[in-house]
């Protein structure tokens, strides 16, 4: 599993930001690397888009803090789910959180698997999943790893985040 200190690693992620009529636009390529070079960045995870606890509470957590995550210094916030760049990005938009957090599709789990946080979500029809976590990422590197217990939302909240931006 990711640690404090180890590099995030260097995948590719999908991102839409342009709509259609109806529907995202094809989602462009985002290799973690590049985007994370040379910024402060909050990445949160979670098992997938429009699902109960990541609507209700994960993303509009980070979207109420956003401009107090800002304010203490980070440059970008991610949401990330092994969902596609298509879903990713409409979900984005149904949460009004398009513009604020990157809304990043992991559809093949290839974050997901190059950070140890696979859960197998087969029993609810699901599939392999991401881990709901969060992690704080300086110039690449890890500084703070959040990892939920399955089936609990604790410790990978923004309100936890802001806390431990406090005391870096």
């Amino acid at each position: 599993m990711i640690a404090i200190g180890d590099r995030l690693p260097d995948v590719k992620l999908w991102e839409s930001t342009e709509f259609g009529a109806a529907c995202p636009v094809g989602p462009k390529p985002v290799s973690t690397a590049e985007a994370a070079g040379g910024k402060r960045i909050v990445i949160f995870g979670l098992p997938g888009a429009f699902t109960g606890t990541c609507s209700a509470k994960h993303l509009p957590g980070y979207l109420a803090h956003y401009e107090e995550l800002r304010r203490r210094g980070v440059d970008e916030i991610w949401c990330v789910s092994v969902n596609d760049g298509y879903v990713m990005a409409a979900w984005g938009r149904d949460r009004d959180a398009l513009g604020k957090v990157r809304m990043l599709g992991d559809g093949n789990g290839d974050l997901t698997r190059a950070l140890g946080l696979e859960l197998d979500d087969s029993a609810w029809g699901m599939g392999m999943r991401l881990r709901r976590c969060s992690l704080l990422v300086e110039n690449g590197i890890v500084r703070q790893v959040n990892v939920e217990t399955p089936g609990k939302f604790e410790v990978s909240n923004a309100e936890t985040m802001l806390a431990q931006l406090t005391s870096n």
